[in-house]
């Protein structure tokens, strides 16, 4: 018996690791949605600087805002697990048709659930959708330049194909049929776990996934990265961090 999701709604999943200074943004971002049949899901890693506490309390600070939309959860786990344990826990708890991801250090422009569900609408065979997006400095997010690695149509399943990456994770919806169908992320791959979900996700022929050609994501870059970690400083546009 697959698992019964409510129609419309989008679960958007929050992985928070150490990520108190942007909280705020990006949680006001999402309160800035035009959408607004979502639901939202902090999944707090066992962060050591107060990240779980404030989100807890901008959630309670902003609970007159928050009442239009369909539920406000948080989890602290027991134990740091990682970012690909944490996310997939946060997928566990989702309920909507639609499941987004965001990065906890980013901002998600006010129209980008909106557009996404109305394309996820009108294009039953697409069941994963990332949007372009811009990159900002900390502390300069009205300075932002566009990015130009990312692909379109039939060219994103020919990318993954060769090993490469060409969606920005931070920028994905997916309908929770596929979560149910083929789960979440690898914790075999750390540093890797954004692309293999994805690869995952495509299927051959790749007719499947796509982008949005518009900007609907602002990513930030800092020194906290975990893409900084993993990838060094050359791969710090391309949409490999959390």
């Amino acid at each position: 018996m697959s698992y019964q999701r409510v129609p419309g709604l989008v679960s958007i999943v929050v992985t928070v690791y150490n990520k108190l200074p942007y909280l705020s943004d990006c949680l006001t971002s999402l309160l800035n949605q035009t959408y607004t049949n979502w639901e939202l899901i902090i999944i707090d890693d066992l962060s050591t600087d107060g990240s779980y506490e404030y989100a807890v309390n901008w959630l309670n600070s902003n609970e007159s805002l928050l009442q239009e939309r369909k539920g406000i959860y948080t989890l602290r786990l027991p134990r740091n697990i990682g970012y690909a344990g944490a996310i997939t826990a946060g997928m566990y708890l989702a309920k909507g048709e639609y499941i987004a991801i965001q990065d906890a250090d980013d901002l998600s422009h006010p129209e980008r659930l909106a557009k996404q569900v109305r394309y996820l609408n009108d294009n039953q065979h697409i069941d994963l959708l990332g949007t372009n997006y811009e990159v900002f400095e900390d502390g300069q997010p009205d300075r932002r330049q566009p990015v130009n690695w990312l692909k379109y149509g039939d060219q994103i399943g020919k990318v993954y194909a060769k090993g490469g990456h060409c969606i920005c994770h931070g920028t994905a919806m997916f309908r929770g049929k596929v979560f149910d169908r083929i789960g979440g992320h690898t914790r075999r791959i750390e540093g890797a776990e954004d692309y293999e979900f994805i690869a995952k996700v495509i299927k051959p022929g790749a007719s499947n996934v796509d982008n949005l050609r518009e900007a609907l994501y602002y990513y930030r870059k800092h020194q906290k990265q975990r893409s900084r970690e993993f990838f060094g400083k050359s791969k710090k546009e391309q949409g490999h961090d959390t």
